[in-house]
């Protein structure tokens, strides 16, 4: 069991990573969001390619599109988010 967690969060951030890479821009998110959109990207990728029979590459390919997908609209929410806040000021130094 405790081998399977570390296997999903060791898995989770190079999908993750991956994913973060394939999305232009600035990542608003920080790593542990990344890492468990990765994870979530890597179970529903493994379970899309399970159930249409396809092997590994094509379940890593399906997890990485599925972050890339999750990381895109994460980081898209968090900024539209922090842009309207009326007290959040950014500085700049």
């Amino acid at each position: 069991m405790l081998t399977t967690i570390l296997w999903f969060i060791i898995v989770g951030a190079v999908i993750g990573a991956l994913a973060r890479l394939i999305v232009p821009g600035r990542n608003p998110i920080g790593m542990l969001m990344t890492i468990l959109v990765g994870i979530a990207g890597a179970i529903l990728g493994g379970v899309i390619a399970n159930a249409l029979g396809a092997g590994t590459l094509v379940a890593i390919v399906f997890a990485v599109i599925i972050a890339a997908l999750g990381v895109a609209l994460l980081s898209a929410t968090y900024t539209r988010t922090e842009s309207h806040r009326p007290w959040h000021r950014r500085t700049h130094h």
